[in-house]
This record gives structure tokens, C-alpha cells and sequence, in this order.
């Protein structure tokens, strides 16, 4: 994570330290994909614009699997063993941020979409005189949230769990979101404090802010969206907030100039890059490491990954797009056309039934339909290379590593395994054997067979 721009620099622990049984999973419930990327990483990588200094992770069970997820981003992982509530873990991060002075934020790896801006208001509340800052949220269903008590300019009276709250406090709408902010010296003083006298005995975060209150310390709430602090507990829960993700990033498309036709049929990926102009018809799903140029067209029934396509592509429909694709300007992949680790040179097309893997296809290029690139051996890949303004006829097999001239032309129904050099004629069939009337004087035989049995 990069240094916080403010003044006062800012450590974010993440607590990830419980089972997830309800996902009822072998992968660590933070880990689980919205878009295509764990939901931690979506949280990381949303509050990290604000600019964090430290991140610390506390993690339970299947430590091991976040630290992998993490490896090479900067983020330490802490254990908290035995888990005696969210107070608990939090305070598992002091030792790793000793050195630390400055903001300290606690935030939840199953609820991935808090956003910068909301960091940054949480941040900022601080700057008047308070002690502590808590996120608040008005849901639809108050549920078996904890409760805020708090007057109206956001000083908070009383942080209270929905056990242990009081007929009067449930009627509050005013929830807590359990995301909260102080000043290191403060946090881990009050962290310290608190107690587990409470319906449940564990140790819980939000008395942070209920020991600040008994102090004479101002509290301040600051409140945001449901969606933004919604947690993520079960697969149910995990299929609302992609559909809530998607929504957003449809009408986000949508807004920065591409079409969709069907905007619910069209799912991204969290890295998706559209250009403007591009036109996206129905039942297309993006996965990871995709971008889009301008005024391209994406067919009905495309499925695109890891692939790059410049200004003026079309492809589909029926197409898939594998890692590595690279479609140059103009280029087109027609219906039931496969490519994979494959760049198709400017206005190159294969418009049906072939498979592009592991080749380069010159610009002007045309590839007939069942055209295959022979990539694989059992062991190893081979790479195609097709030279500008060649032509493939349908139903040819290219056997890598090969390589086809410019300007060559490739018989349908050939199976090339020698280079073909530019200009070239290359017919690679065996030679037809022509029988007059040898068809009919088996058909003849044939039936006169069949007759005998059934008589």
C-alpha cells in the first residue's frame, strides 16, 4: 500500500479471522470471488486509494490461503487464536504496528465494497476534536444489528448490541456497521479496555467507542449506504453482491458511452475496460483482464478473457476469447471461433469453426472455417505463424511450429506441416480416386442383401 497523502498517516487492520461455515466451503470465506476477485482484495484495493500506510490482516483459520492471496502486496497477516470477538482480534494487530503512529482504522474482509470516500469522511471526522469515529448505516431491516444512539449533529451517547439492547434502542434505525476509527494511541488504550460483560462474553469492538463515551471523549458517527457496508456470510449473500456489483458497473458502462443491449445478460469482471462506441449485445460475460478499445462490437453469446481487442473489432457471436488474445484494428472473430495466446493482425477475420492458439496471424489474413492451429503435443506448445494477406482454406490443419508466408495460400483440407513460403501454393490432400457407377452397383448389392435376410 502507498503512503497516505494526509498529514496523519493511516493503518487499516482487516479482520478475517472467522470460519465462514455457512459458506460451507474448503476456501476461506474473505477469498470467495465478487467479479472475479476475492472480496478482500476488492477491499483493499478500494480503501488503499485513500493511501494507507500498513495494512495488517488478522486471520484465523486458513491462514495460509490469505497469506497467498496476499503475497507481494505489503499486507501483514496476523493470527488471532483463541477468537474471542472482534475486540479481540483487532487488538491481535498491535504488535505488528508498534512503530506505528497515526490513524487506525478496523474494517471487516467480508464486507468488500467500503468505499475511499468513505474512508476519507471517517478519517476527517476525526479532525474536529473527536476521539473515535464509527460508520453508521439506516438499513431496510434493522435486524439483529447493533444500534447507534446519537443526537442529531452525529455526537454518538451510546453504542449498544442488539442483545444486549433495550426495547426502546431496537427502535432505532440508526445501525452499526462495526467499521471504526482513532488515533493509534486511543485505539489501542481503548482496545485494551474493553471488557466481555455481555450476553454473548466475547470481547466486542464497537465498546471502543462505548469506553471513549465513558471517558468524556466526543464519539461521532458518520453514516453511509446499506450496500457499501453489507456483509457476506453465505453463498446467498455472495450472489446479492455480485448482482449488486454488476448493476453498478452495467450502468457505469453504460454512462461512460458503451451500448447494452441487455444490460442484465452482460456480466463483467472487476478489471473490465470499455472504450466508447463499443456495443455489447446480449448474454457476454467478461472475465479478468479484459480491455476494449473504441467502436468495437461484441456479439450475443461471447465469452472474453484476459484479452485485448483495438479500436474497430468485432467478434462473435458464439466466440471465446482465451488469455493472451490480442485482436489488432479491425480484426475479426467470427461465431464458434476459439483464440487463445494469439494476436490477429490488423483486419485480420476468421469468421467461423476454427481454433487460434499459440500464433501470430498477419494483418489482412484471412482464416477459412475449421482452420485449427496444431498447438499441443501431449508435452509441449508450438506457435503458428501466418503471414500478411494469407489465405487459409477451410479445414485446414497447421501443425506448429509452422509458418505460412505472406500472400500464401493454403488448399482447403490441408494439413500443413512444413513452412509455406511467401506466394506459395500449398495443396496437401491425397490424390482423389474416381470409380464410374461403382456407387450404384453397390447400392444394388447392398439391398439385394438385405431383401435375401428379410425374406
Amino acid at each position: 500500500m502507498s503512503q497516505s497523502s494526509n498529514a496523519v498517516p493511516l493503518a487499516v487492520i482487516v479482520l478475517a479471522a472467522g470460519k465462514g461455515t455457512r459458506m460451507k466451503s474448503d476456501l476461506h470465506k474473505v477469498l470467495h470471488p465478487i467479479a472475479g476477485q476475492p472480496m478482500l482484495l476488492h477491499l483493499l484495493g478500494s480503501i488503499g486509494a485513500v493511501g494507507v500506510a500498513r495494512t495488517v490482516i488478522v486471520a484465523g483459520d486458513r491462514r495460509e490461503q490469505i497469506e497467498a492471496a496476499l503475497a507481494g502486496r505489503g499486507a501483514e497477516v496476523v493470527v488471532q487464536e483463541p477468537q474471542l470477538g472482534t475486540a479481540h482480534a483487532a487488538l491481535q494487530a498491535k504488535a505488528a504496528l508498534t512503530d506505528f503512529s497515526g490513524l487506525v482504522l478496523v474494517c471487516f474482509g467480508d464486507v468488500p465494497f467500503l468505499a475511499a470516500a468513505t474512508v476519507r469522511r471517517l478519517c476527517d471526522a476525526l479532525a474536529g476534536g473527536a476521539k473515535v469515529a464509527v460508520l453508521g448505516f439506516r438499513p431496510a431491516d434493522t435486524a439483529a444489528y447493533g444500534r447507534i444512539i446519537a443526537d442529531a449533529d452525529g455526537t454518538v451517547r451510546k453504542m449498544v448490541e442488539h442483545k444486549d439492547a433495550s426495547h426502546e434502542e431496537r427502535s432505532v434505525n440508526l445501525c452499526n456497521s462495526g467499521v471504526i476509527v482513532a488515533h493509534s494511541d486511543d485505539m489501542w488504550r481503548l482496545l485494551e479496555a474493553v471488557g466481555n460483560d455481555n450476553a454473548a462474553g466475547e470481547y466486542y469492538l464497537p465498546d471502543v467507542a462505548t469506553n471513549a463515551i465513558a471517558e468524556g471523549a466526543r464519539v461521532v458517527v458518520v453514516e453511509t449506504d446499506e450496500i457499501e457496508v453489507m456483509g457476506i456470510n453465505s453463498r446467498a449473500e455472495l450472489a446479492e453482491a455480485e448482482a449488486r456489483w454488476q448493476q453498478r458497473r452495467r450502468r457505469q458502462a453504460m454512462d461512460d458511452g458503451a451500448s447494452l443491449i441487455a444490460p442484465e445478460t452482460v456480466w463483467f469482471a472487476w478489471d473490465t475496460r470499455l472504450g466508447r462506441d463499443v456495443l455489447v449485445e446480449p448474454n457476454v460475460v467478461f472475465g479478468p483482464g479484459v480491455t476494449v478499445a473504441d467502436g468495437v462490437k461484441i456479439r450475443g453469446f461471447c465469452h472474453i478473457e484476459g484479452a485485448s481487442l483495438a479500436t474497430g473489432v468485432e467478434v462473435g457471436p458464439y466466440a471465446r476469447l482465451r488469455p493472451g488474445a490480442v485482436l489488432e484494428e479491425k480484426a475479426k472473430v467470427g461465431n464458434f471461433v476459439e483464440v487463445k495466446k494469439a494476436v490477429m493482425g490488423k483486419g485480420a477475420k476468421a469468421n467461423h469453426l476454427s481454433y487460434i492458439g499459440d500464433a501470430e496471424v498477419g494483418a489482412g489474413a484471412n482464416i477459412g472455417a475449421g482452420t485449427i492451429t496444431c498447438n499441443y503435443d501431449g508435452y509441449f506448445k508450438y506457435k503458428t505463424v501466418i503471414g500478411e494477406r494469407a489465405f487459409i482454406g477451410s479445414n485446414s490443419a497447421l501443425v506448429a511450429p509452422v509458418k505460412i508466408g505472406a500472400d500464401a495460400i493454403v488448399a482447403a483440407g490441408s494439413a500443413v506441416t512444413r513452412d509455406v513460403m511467401d506466394g506459395e501454393l500449398r495443396i496437401v490432400r491425397g490424390e482423389q480416386l474416381v470409380k464410374p457407377g461403382w456407387a450404384d452397383r453397390f447400392h444394388d448389392a447392398m439391398k439385394k442383401k438385405k431383401a435375401e435376410k428379410q425374406g
